[in-house]
């Protein structure tokens, strides 16, 4: 009997199928038929991570100093994105109030000049 090379008995298969019970070739057949290739996948999963969005939050640490007045770089730093909102931590009431009355609108139209108003939307100070 002739078989074809993928129809053809394997020993190794027909030894697995005895000693589990079972013979999952079929399965794994079908499992390969509806497999999809990496390339295919990689988009959607670097979506999903939002990879893009973090590699922005990292770049407005890094040029917070040189985007921002050093008096201010000096007592303010950026910990975080989300949702549109950048939170930023001060060092004192002081300089908390300096911000938040006379520099906050300087500060978000520079954050968002450079980064878009997308990215970020708004500027949340707070003691920390």
């Amino acid at each position: 009997m002739w078989y074809s090379k993928s129809d053809r008995p394997d020993p190794r298969r027909q030894v697995l199928a005895m000693w589990r019970g079972i013979d999952v070739a079929p399965l794994e057949k079908a499992m390969a038929k509806s497999a999809r290739p990496v390339s295919e996948l990689m988009p959607q999963i670097l979506k999903d991570l939002r990879l893009e969005r973090r590699q922005a939050e990292t770049e407005i640490v890094k040029v917070w100093g040189n985007l921002m007045d050093p008096n201010i770089a000096a007592h303010a730093q950026p910990t975080g994105l989300h949702n549109g909102t950048l939170f930023v931590n001060v060092d004192s009431s002081a300089w908390l109030d300096e911000i938040v009355r006379y520099r906050r609108r300087e500060i978000l139209q520079r954050l968002q000049h450079s980064f878009g108003s997308e990215l970020i939307k708004k500027i949340s100070f707070r003691i920390g």
